[in-house]
């Protein structure tokens, strides 16, 4: 791990225009992610800025019937939330089937947003890689890709987004609530947050540099059988292959986002009214242009199927 300094902000607005100031600053609450990145050298911020002191560790009712969920507000205690598990269960369901109950304890509703990708030619310093070297070449095309995308991807990258936390707020139309260097606020939709790779992998989500996350938004509750399923290699501490939130009414209407198959979580709406078809149509539109790997082509028909198995339950429990 190369040499930084650090300071503890006072208020948010004062954290934002430290890590303006300094081009490789960076946010630390957690930790769970960015101290290995840095031991690996991956990521090496000259200047480490602490934002556990601000405060920012509640959830809220909102005026409107929702939820203002800190940006420090750990992964347990927000799983284990009575109203997270009464109204959003999928949200309750997604973050207990992350990492371990240990990882759950430090890591952060803004850090599980910003966890970069698990990509292992990502993780492998001695292979070029786009997201960690701008320009230098993807190693994973033509490589194994049997974790890695099959949708959404580009020549340039085709890392997945680990986070099932992420796949649950996309699914339940969350709001991300920022703080910017200047002291402003703002309110970026979950589903143009995280960023396609395009020609640019590097850029992975819609934050300036030194922009804050202070809260996650979540409207009123939507009605409805709430699922969260995780197809995984093994039973826990394992990311995803595929996996599948869902919101799902009693006419086989419903909301669904997949996890494990894209660079962000991958929910396209214009498909949805496809659901009461079932899986198979909606699958059709949700997934057109898709272009897997030889060895990750099977990821389709894990996802088909799975959500097959979750509107058959969905709708028996409706």
């Amino acid at each position: 791990m190369k040499a930084f300094s650090y300071e503890r902000a006072r208020t948010p607005a004062e954290a934002a225009a430290a890590v303006a100031r300094q081009p490789e600053a960076r946010f630390i609450a957690g930790g769970t992610n960015l101290l290995d990145l840095m031991k690996l050298q991956i990521e090496a911020p000259t200047h480490l800025v602490d934002v556990n002191p601000l405060g920012m560790d509640r959830i809220e009712a909102t005026r409107d019937g929702g939820l203002r969920i800190g940006a420090l507000v750990r992964n347990s205690d927000l799983a284990a939330d009575a109203a997270v598990k009464r109204d959003y269960p999928v949200l309750s369901r997604a973050l207990l089937a992350g990492a371990s109950g240990q990882l759950r304890n430090r890591a952060t509703t803004a850090g599980n947003l910003l966890q970069r990708t698990r990509c292992p030619y990502f993780y492998d310093t001695a292979q070029p890689c786009n997201k960690r070297q701008p320009g230098s070449g993807c190693s994973a095309q033509g490589g194994i890709a049997r974790s890695l995308a099959v949708i959404g991807a580009s020549p340039a990258c085709i890392a997945t987004h680990p986070s099932d936390m992420a796949v649950a707020m996309r699914v339940l139309d969350a709001d991300v609530e920022t703080v910017t260097p200047d002291g402003a606020t703002r309110r970026i939709p979950i589903a143009d947050f995280h960023k396609l790779p395009g020609n640019t992998p590097h850029v992975e989500h819609a934050l300036q540099h030194g922009e804050l996350i202070t809260a996650v938004l979540l409207p009123k509750p939507v009605e409805g059988v709430h699922v969260y399923r995780k197809v995984r290699d093994r039973a826990s501490y394992a990311f995803a292959l595929v996996s599948v939130a869902a919101i799902v009414q009693r006419d086989g209407s419903g909301r669904v986002a997949f996890g494990g198959v894209a660079p962000k979580p991958w929910r396209v709406e214009k498909a949805e009214p496809a659901l009461r078809d079932g899986a198979p149509r909606f699958m059709a539109q949700a997934f057109a242009g898709a272009r897997p790997a030889e060895d990750n082509a099977f990821k389709l028909t894990l996802a088909e199927r799975t959500l097959a198995g979750i509107l058959q339950s969905a709708r028996s429990a409706a």
